[in-house]
Parts: C-alpha cells; structure tokens; sequence
C-alpha cells in the first residue's frame, strides 16, 4: 500500500479503466432493475465482475499520481487510504449480505487471506521469478525485519490472541478489548509508516541495479484531476462490490468451496494491483521495491482495515470473529516463521520463492476444501 521511495509516476496505460468501470455499474443496475434471469443476468453480473477489477486498479493508478504530487509521507497515507476504502468497502457488503454467522467471520477470513497470499503468494512469485532471471538478489534486512516485526505483532493480536481472553469467550474480543486492539493497531501502523517515510526512509530505498526511467512529477492540474477521478473510482468500487459480493458468496457456495474462500477472493482482488506492480519490479531486478510493496499491503490490511471494521462491529452491535481456527494458526506460524528465515538473510534465491509457494498453495487448498 506504500509507494516506495523510488517509484516514479505513474503512467497513463489505465486511465481507460475509469469509463470502462462506469460501463460496468451501469450494466449491473440494469441488470439488478431489469430483473434479468438465466445467461442475460450471468453475463452482465460477469462483465461487472470484469468492471470491478477495473475500478480497482483505476483508483490505485489515481491514488498513485495524487501521491506522487504530494510527495512522502502524505502521499503513503493517501495511497494506504484508498485500498484501505476499497478492501472495507468489500467487506461491509459481504457483511451485510451474508447470513449472521458468515458476515461475522469475513474480516477475518479477508485479512487472514491478505496475510497468506502476499507473505506466500507475492513474495514468494517474486522471489522464484527473480532468482530465475537473476540467480541472486539482495535487499536491506532493517526495512524488511522492522515490517515484518509489526506484522507479527499485528496479527498476534487480532488473529490468534483473541482466541485465548477470558472475558468472553473466544474467537471473540469484548468490546473494550476490541476497541484497544484497534487502536494500539492503528497507532502501530501509523509509527511504521513515519520510520518507513520519516524517521529511517533509507532503510527502505532500493539499491537498483538496472537503470529505472523516471518520469515527471505531476502537474497540480493532474493530481486535481485525479484526485477526481479517484473519488470516482471508489464510488464505483463501492457501488459495484454492493452489488457483486452476494453473487461471489453464492458462487463460492455453488461450486462447493469453503464459505471463508470468499475472503480469498476480496483479498485477492484488492491485491492484484499491487502484487503485479510488484512481481514487476522483482523482474527487474528491484527486489526491495517487491518486498516494500508486499509487506506494506498487508500491515495496511490489518493496521487500517480491523480498526474500521471495528468501529463498524461496534456501532452496529454486530460481532465479528477475529480468533484463527487452529489450522489457520498453524498456517500463520508457519508463514511468519518461514518469513523470518527470507528476510533475515538480506539476499534470496529460487530456493525460498519454491518455499512460500508450496504454503501459498496449501493455504488455497484448505481455505477450499479444509
């Protein structure tokens, strides 16, 4: 969720997906006041499956040209922001439109599942692709040892911890308890984010091998311009995912997978923009920009998204399950452990990609079918 420190400006390749998405809205409230059954109803709901990708990727492009014009540390914030708004956004609605036990459990399933796949799926892609075309890359072990720190901490205490308090029992947080829980988080993220941009920013910079282009720092014109555009773009996020997140749920459910797949999918959709920026920069060699942009979107998963859900859980005096079952506990241990071996090395191999992968695979597997 993070622009790394020598990301330049974004390009223009999609500025098409704005209009494109709002193509995709339409076509789903037509569908939705058309009452279309049967292959007219799936295709539309398809298409605006294909649309909601789209917007997605729209508003991390916009929120990355409004970023790059503010420049470090308001520009992370903006950039964290905006996925931020997009993966609740996607939450809220499978709450809402889940059954009671399933719509308490879906935070934690999307943030368990936003853990797995960029410790395991981003990380370890970028890594395998990486060492195949460079055999060795190295990165600073400060930066990456400092997040993933946070990250255990994080996750300790919203995923796991819950399931051991007394005061209610688990998987459960007393209100007061998940009141604090969401505010030490926030406040833990918010410190990342001012070493990670502030305090220690070098310990973050990538030392790139290959020559990167740089582009011009956006005119105000254009930050203003996207700054409208990507208040645009989330709107149709919003309005989309309302619209969408009942038919992922049931076809989750049609095709006999595990209702906490759901998660996945969310997870996975907020991520792509980000886990392709990065699986490119791993191909050219820039490991460090891949492992700023992974670790940072999943501490923004847990250290933004839970403390909004909370508030939400609160205000409307619906529970949410945040404790792990134990084969997902199991799963994070594992990861995070693995983790610590990666990145304390400073350098990495297909070796360790091969690794993440093989726990990426097994985490799809028994999300599926546990």
């Amino acid at each position: 969720m993070h622009p790394s420190n020598e990301q330049t400006h974004p390009k223009s390749r999609f500025g098409w997906l704005l209009p494109a998405s709002l193509v995709g809205a339409i076509l789903l409230i037509a569908a939705e006041h058309l009452h279309l059954t049967g292959p007219h109803s799936n295709l539309f709901l398809w298409l605006s499956g294909v649309f909601l990708i789209g917007s997605v990727f729209s508003s991390v492009h916009h929120a990355e040209i409004v970023s790059h014009r503010i420049g470090e540390p308001f520009g992370a914030i903006i950039l964290a922001l905006a996925v931020t708004v997009i993966e609740v956004s996607l939450i809220v609605s499978t709450m809402l439109s889940a059954s009671a036990t399933e719509s308490s459990q879906i935070a934690r399933d999307t943030v368990f599942a936003t853990v797995m796949i960029v410790l395991n799926g981003v990380v370890g892609l970028c890594l395998l692709t990486g060492g195949i075309l460079h055999r060795e890359q190295q990165f600073q072990t400060k930066g990456a040892i400092g997040a993933l720190s946070v990250m255990a901490t994080l996750t300790t205490l919203t995923l796991i911890l819950p399931n051991f308090t007394m005061s209610v029992p688990g998987p459960f947080y007393a209100p007061m308890q998940l009141a604090f829980v969401a505010v030490v988080s926030l406040a833990l993220y918010a410190l990342f984010l001012f070493v990670q941009t502030v305090r220690h920013r070098t310990d973050f910079l990538d030392d790139v091998v290959e020559p990167v282009p740089h582009h011009a720092i956006p005119t105000r014109q254009q930050a203003i311009t996207s700054a409208g555009m990507l208040v645009v773009s989330l709107l149709l996020v919003i309005l989309l995912a309302e619209g969408l997140t009942s038919t992922i749920t049931q076809v989750v459910a049609d095709i006999g997978f595990n209702a906490e797949f759901v998660g996945v999918v969310i997870a996975a959709v907020v991520l792509l923009p980000e886990g392709s920026t990065a699986f490119r920069a791993a191909r050219t060699n820039r490991v460090q920009t891949s492992v700023n942009l992974a670790l940072g979107s999943a501490l923004a998963s847990i250290g933004l998204s839970i403390p909004i859900i909370a508030v939400i859980s609160l205000w409307l005096h619906r529970p949410i399950t945040l404790g792990l079952e134990a084969d997902h506990i199991v799963q994070i241990v594992l990861t995070l452990l693995a983790s610590i071996l990666t990145l304390m090395l400073g350098r990495t191999t297909i070796l360790q990609g091969g690794v993440h992968l093989v726990i990426f695979l097994a985490f799809l597997l028994f999300a599926a079918a546990p």
